[in-house]
């Protein structure tokens, strides 16, 4: 499984996310867990995002599929961390409710790179 990185879209793709997270940062009503909901969103935002536009795999196929899921996964992180936002969490409510779909969102996408169609 070949996969090309565009150096240019990457870096769109994690500035768009470094945004999104200030953003979080900045309106996240209670300090606590502001600094965990920036982190956290910044990462599942920049892994989605960045396979979304920023990489090509060998296979046209292949290259579709995992944007279409980086794409549905890219808005799930979004509300998800969205919701964040407004409420007041625990760090293991949005460890684990983040972890997990970031974690299937990886198997996904292991899985339909080792296809190679």
């Amino acid at each position: 499984m070949k996969i090309k990185i565009n150096a240019v879209q990457t870096i769109i793709a994690i500035a768009i996310s470094a945004l999104f997270a200030y953003g979080f940062y900045s309106f996240h009503l209670f300090s606590d867990t502001k600094i965990l909901l920036s982190a956290g969103s910044f990462l599942f935002l920049a892994a989605t995002l960045t396979l979304a536009i920023g990489t090509r795999f060998q296979q046209p196929r292949t290259t579709a599929n995992i944007r279409v899921v980086a794409g549905i996964f890219f808005v799930v992180a979004f509300v998800s961390n969205l919701s964040f936002l407004f409420m007041r969490f625990s760090t293991p409510t949005y460890i684990i409710i983040n972890g997990i779909l970031l974690l299937i969102f990886v198997s996904i996408t292991y899985t339909i790179g080792k296809a190679n169609q």
